[in-house]
């Protein structure tokens, strides 16, 4: 599919790199814009060569501004519910992707843009990093926020809807780290490569427990992890250790 409102590269063979990509509107979300990524996430699926995929936006001052209020205001009651249905859709699809995901917040994230941002594995931010959740006037976020930052603190995003730097971002566990500007993408990058090192399988099983033990008892959990195997082992149990041992008899030698 040729792309007009993000745009997608591959980075080191395996890294998928999605960028929003409507900076005269600050990358708000259009009709076309989720299309888009609606598609682009269906190719990663598919795609076995792709083992992490990174999202951020274009410009210096936005990861994206949001819903596109242009767009919404021209649109009819019964528009504006099969938009947020499709909206809807396409964040559970990015959240329940079987591909790891990592988020270079490069800029402001407010409204629709805060909800993706939540629906990512991982969250990388820097000091143009602000996120802005708009609950208050069009309920979203309910069901990311809190597994994020806990309760409490989502209630209070929620409710004040107030800016959030990304200092304050950090310490309440919305950002993984926090880095300078210029060394954003770079970090999301390098930490995309770290988990594409790892075998693939071993990774999709670990975030289906993940998310699967949302709510579940301790020992069901402990069940859960222990029932589980992944589809294909990318290493046999004795390559693993014998690939230990060989790198920890290289740091003695040294």
């Amino acid at each position: 599919m040729n792309y007009e409102d993000i745009t997608v590269e591959t980075v080191h063979d395996s890294i998928a790199v999605v960028t929003l990509n409507r900076p005269e509107t600050l990358n708000a979300f259009n009709a076309a814009m989720d299309r888009e990524l609606e598609s682009a996430m269906t190719d990663f699926e598919r795609d076995p060569t792709v083992r992490c995929v990174v999202v951020t936006g274009a410009g210096g001052r936005a990861f994206s501004a949001g819903g596109d209020i242009h767009e919404m205001t021209g649109l009819s009651p019964e528009e504006m519910d099969a938009r947020s249905e499709r909206r809807s859709r396409l964040t559970w699809h990015i959240a329940n992707l079987t591909k790891p995901t990592i988020g270079a917040i490069n800029g402001l994230a407010y409204g629709a843009a805060a909800l993706l941002a939540t629906a990512l594995d991982i969250r990388i931010g820097c000091e143009r990093t602000r996120f802005r959740f708009l609950a208050v006037k069009g309920m979203n976020s309910t069901w990311t926020l809190p597994l994020l930052i806990g309760i409490p603190a989502a209630k209070e995003l929620l409710y004040t809807a107030r800016v959030v730097e990304a200092d304050d971002a950090f310490r309440l566990g919305l950002l993984n780290r926090v880095v300078l500007a210029g060394e954003l993408r770079e970090t999301a990058v390098s930490m995309a490569r770290m988990i594409a090192d790892n075998p693939p399988g071993s990774i999709r099983l670990i975030k289906r427990l993940l998310h699967e033990d949302i709510g579940r008892g301790w020992e069901e959990m402990l069940s859960s992890e222990t029932n589980a195997k992944p589809p294909a082992r990318d290493l046999k149990a004795t390559e693993v250790f014998a690939d230990f041992l060989d790198r920890k008899g290289k740091r003695k030698t040294k």
